[in-house]
């Protein structure tokens, strides 16, 4: 396909966050032309939370033209499980980097060109052709492309298209994350914590944290952050509308901005920290700045290409976030479609390897998430997740297993 006077095949990536930025810097770095459009018309650095890190992300970034180097993260050594009273009930060493949603933010944009950004490009509606792919803007433009990637996140409008009965189905459980900035820790805290992965487990509960990049991304002692991810029972048809409807009454169905969270809701939340956790929990969840809160949810998809339209990422499979793969399977989605592309003469045919290899990888990440987080569903459904959730109750089995890549 002639695109002007190039001769290269043209991709438009719909999504500018990370799995976006990874499928573009692949595409540009494999002989491809991209375009990538992104409806929030500003920066998306100061988004998102802490990133868990795996061997096969930093495999991807590299090939992605991103540096690494001790910046792009904060090393632990060990991780250790609190016990209600503070103590360290168990501990196992396991060294891990652990990084910052705007740190990757950042050094992906920074390897890709402005010219391949669109940054407040609203797509209103892609479609496939016998000869090419096209996406319409919100200015009534369109482009045409030999791929388009849909890469617009779990509520993606381009999944919703092609596979309309592919639905969220909620765990039963919410999570809170916050940070709090490394100098606002107590000492006692800050010495039991901040040099390790951390975990809690009040029953039925789960909260776990670790340090990552602060202000400006810097990982330097004493600039950086203390990132929590708390677990809790939240049942669909009462608890949750309650915690997702603001002062005025409004219910945010699609989730509620953190700014708009009631402080009787945050209230009870930290009155609950202080009541159930560790000392040292209770603590830094009480000083976060703003803290938020997710509905965790599953969703799983039959296929991943429409013709020429592949979708990556969590617009494909939500996994819950005890893997800690959302990040690293978006980018292995993102170097198997390049791989694919590479190796097959016919796009179609490349999409067709690759949306056969990454779905059964999705379903078995997303079985798997399901599994680690039996422990905190509100219900349980039947034998398997009871049996699940007894097996992911010890801090021996959650430490070794939570956030650690599985073997397949």
């Amino acid at each position: 396909m002639n695109h002007g006077t190039s001769t290269k095949r043209k991709a438009a990536i719909v999504g500018g966050s990370l799995g976006g930025l990874f499928a573009a810097n692949l595409l540009l770095r494999n002989g491809w032309d991209v375009d990538v459009f992104e409806r929030v018309p500003d920066a998306l650095s100061g988004r998102g939370a802490g990133i868990v890190t795996h061997p096969e992300l930093f495999d991807v970034m590299r090939a992605a033209g991103v540096r690494i180097d001790a910046s792009i993260g904060v090393k632990v050594e060990s991780r250790i499980t609190l016990g209600r009273d503070g103590t360290v009930v168990s501990e196992r060493r396991m060294p891990q980097t652990l990084t910052a949603w705007s740190k990757m933010y950042h050094v992906l944009r920074a390897a890709l060109p402005d010219q391949h950004y669109r940054a407040g490009a609203v797509v209103t509606d892609v479609a496939d052709g016998p000869g090419h792919a096209s996406v319409t803007l919100a200015d009534g433009s369109v482009v045409h492309a030999d791929l388009v990637i849909a890469a617009d996140g779990f509520r993606s409008a381009i999944r919703e298209k092609f596979l309309p009965d592919a639905r969220l189905q909620y765990a039963g459980y919410v999570a809170w994350r916050g940070l709090v900035d490394e100098p606002g820790l107590s000492e006692s805290t800050h010495a039991t914590l901040f040099g390790n992965f951390a975990f809690g487990l009040p029953p039925h509960e789960q909260i776990l944290g670790y340090p990552v990049a602060g202000q400006g991304n810097s990982t330097k002692p004493g600039e950086r952050r203390y990132n929590f991810v708390w677990y809790r029972a939240t049942r669909e048809d009462t608890d949750l509308p309650n915690l997702l409807t603001d002062a005025t009454g409004k219910l945010w169905a699609g989730g509620i901005p953190p700014t708009l969270i009631r402080r009787d809701v945050l209230d009870d939340m930290e009155d609950a920290a202080h009541a159930l956790l560790a000392p040292q929990f209770a603590e830094v969840v009480a000083r976060a700045t703003q803290p938020l809160f997710q509905p965790i949810y599953d969703l799983e998809v039959p296929n991943m290409a429409f013709g020429r339209i592949a979708l990556l990422g969590d617009a494909a499979f939500v996994a819950r976030p005890h893997c800690g793969m959302g990040v690293t399977k978006a980018a292995g989605d993102a170097l198997a479609l390049v791989t694919a592309l590479a190796t097959r003469a016919d796009t179609l045919d490349a999409l067709c390897e690759y949306s056969e290899t990454r779905t059964a990888f999705g379903a078995a990440i997303v079985e798997h998430a399901r599994h680690l987080g039996a422990y905190m569903q509100a219900q349980l459904k039947n034998d398997t997740e009871r049996e699940m959730a007894e097996r992911y109750r010890t801090p021996e089995v959650v430490m070794r297993e939570t956030a650690v890549p599985p073997h397949f």
